[in-house]
């Protein structure tokens, strides 16, 4: 459905230290570098972060939460493990399982160095 999903940044270095982190546990190759911005490339899409070209503050999106897909719990607590080491910081209930209308989920969330809220997520059968 996506191409690609980029954010902003007020540090690039910082948010590559910690998306090379995080991002790592999955799988996921350290980023390409182009300028001010950087880019992890996956068969499954594009995932970006980029100083913002207008010149104004990169900002979290309020209500916004970016998901991770993990194909076991511990790699969700590895990536929330390796979030937090890097700068994030922990946010809503602990890594655990949760119950709704989506079925059994494991998730963990983090908020990225530039406040974006980040989730990993593995379905449970």
């Amino acid at each position: 459905m996506f191409s690609h999903i980029m954010i902003g940044t007020n540090d690039l270095q910082k948010a590559k230290s910690f998306y090379d982190a995080v991002l790592g546990t999955l799988g996921v190759a350290p980023a390409m570098v182009d300028g001010h911005r950087i880019f992890y490339m996956t068969p499954a899409g594009v995932f970006s972060v980029s100083e913002p070209i207008n010149g104004q503050p990169a900002t979290a999106a309020n209500g916004a939460t970016i998901g991770f897909a993990c194909t076991t719990p511990e790699q969700a607590d590895a990536w929330h493990a390796a979030g937090v080491a890097s700068g994030g910081v922990t946010c809503e209930d602990p890594p655990g399982v949760r119950e709704g209308g989506m079925g059994k989920l494991y998730l963990a969330y983090l908020r990225d160095p530039d406040g974006n809220k980040l989730c990993a997520l593995h379905r449970m059968s």
